[in-house]
């Protein structure tokens, strides 16, 4: 019994290890594909360049659903291969970092290197001079002026912004209330709850991390198509406020997370699958959020889009209690 006992505690704290390790090399995979990507990316291409986050996660969870299957590597005596085959792109994740450029509007805003900037440019989009591209960032950066990073704090007291955090707190917490976590995480109760064989729940879970590649992949191309930037903290926040507006949404997505952690299974307990009618009101408040009151970013510098937020004003009248909003645009549309 001793020797099944100090057995089972070593593979737990392998397992709690691996998970440190993978939750820090996820952190850090995220950010750099958000931020990097989508400062060091063409402003045509920048919205699905940072969006195909989404798409590679819901690849990489089916991935790991088909890897799981008990004909696979799902067995006991797989569990430590099942456990490398992640950390192995940790560890390639963390070998090939130091090989690329800062992001050229790091770079040129925040060092006030135009050179370094323009060979940056050259470097990740290919040969050219980017003279509009370089005159679009020192615009920005003579708005900012001597300012560094912002922190979260200044970020939530900064006055001109409320609205693009309130977009941000909307959005992602429609993300997380949509029921897609849900579904995700408590699969196995949602289909066993259905009445599907519990031998049968990992296949349809299959299905689940297909569908989510699938969407993904086909919203991304249609949106880009359509010409909307799908990433939200990329387009509406100039490069001094960028990394504290990531760092709010990572805490808000994980909050989210957390919260729905706790709730849902009493929530599928008590209204069953009508659980997901609530889930669709969420989903219904979003897309009025979007269509009413986010301003349009296609085509438009970040201090043009900051000037459509500071153009969106809640007015009343001292004769009717109403409270209304008013866009200095006419084109709205999802960020």
């Amino acid at each position: 019994p001793g020797k099944i006992v100090n057995k089972l505690y070593i593979k737990v704290v392998i397992i709690y290890i691996y998970d440190v390790i993978c939750s820090l090399f996820k952190g850090l995979g995220l950010n750099v594909h958000t931020i990097y990507l989508g400062e060091s990316s063409p402003k045509k291409i920048r919205g699905m360049v940072t969006v195909t986050a989404t798409t590679f996660m819901s690849l990489g969870k089916l991935l790991g659903q088909f890897a799981g299957l008990r004909e696979i590597l799902g067995r006991e005596e797989c569990w430590n291969i099942l456990l490398c085959i992640p950390a192995f792109f940790c560890v390639v994740q963390l070998a090939i970092l130091p090989f690329f450029p800062d992001a050229p509007r790091y770079i040129l805003i925040e060092k006030g290197n135009t050179q370094q900037c323009r060979k940056a440019l050259q470097c990740l989009w290919g040969p050219g001079d980017y003279k509009l591209e370089i005159e679009e960032m020192l615009a920005e950066q003579a708005v900012i002026g001597e300012e560094h990073n912002k922190s979260v704090l200044d970020l939530l007291r900064d006055k001109h912004l409320h609205w693009q955090v309130l977009s941000m707190l909307v959005i992602n917490g429609c993300i997380q209330f949509s029921g897609i976590s849900a579904i995700t995480v408590f699969s196995f109760n949602i289909f066993l709850e259905a009445g599907i064989p519990v031998d049968k729940i990992r296949y349809v879970t299959l299905g689940i991390g297909a569908s989510e590649v699938l969407i993904s992949i086909t919203c991304v191309s249609k949106l880009q198509r359509a010409g909307v930037a799908p990433s939200l903290v990329n387009e509406i926040f100039i490069q001094s406020y960028r990394p504290a507006a990531f760092v709010f949404t990572g805490f808000l997505r994980w909050l989210g997370f957390t919260m729905l952690g706790f709730i849902f299974p009493f929530l599928i307990a008590a209204l069953k699958s009508l659980s997901f009618v609530l889930f669709s009101c969420v989903c219904l408040i979003a897309a009025l959020y979007v269509f009413f009151i986010l301003p349009e970013t296609k085509g438009k510098t970040l201090l043009e889009i900051s000037q459509e937020f500071e153009n969106i004003r809640a007015c009343g009248s001292s004769t009717e209690d109403v409270l209304c909003l008013e866009t200095n645009h006419t084109s709205k549309g999802p960020a």
